[in-house]
């Protein structure tokens, strides 16, 4: 399975997870099954708010679910609609949260729960 997470910084499974996708200074994909880390410079991250193109930021890479702080309902609508799941992060790194994820531990989101502001944790 492969994971993407918003990250303040690139520090690998020890990033802190961010809390905001679209202002997010990169982003870590992480592939469950190989351990394989792929790290992507948000190109996008001074959009403005609602300006978000989900697909294109994470480079089109084929991810099966995003795990963050916060997220607006578009771009999740965005990526409900290319089968991509999204799930609120609890605070603390990539690893934590995986672990959370991999205990079924972490909420799903849907539109309803989106932001409207980019501050969140």
């Amino acid at each position: 399975m492969k994971l993407c997470f918003p990250v303040e910084q690139k520090e690998g499974l020890e990033s802190k997870v961010y809390a905001h996708f679209g202002s997010a200074p990169a982003f870590l994909i992480i592939d469950t099954d190989n351990k394989e880390e792929i790290m992507i410079d948000n190109s996008s991250k001074n959009h403005v708010h609602g300006a978000c193109n989900p697909i294109q930021t994470i480079g089109g890479s084929n991810v099966d679910a995003v795990i963050v702080g916060g997220i607006g309902g578009g771009a999740i609508s965005k990526l409900s609609a290319n089968n991509i799941k999204v799930f609120q992060s609890v605070k603390g790194t990539v690893a934590f949260n995986i672990e959370k994820f991999n205990k079924l531990l972490l909420t799903e989101l849907t539109m309803e729960d989106g932001c409207t502001q980019h501050h969140h944790h």
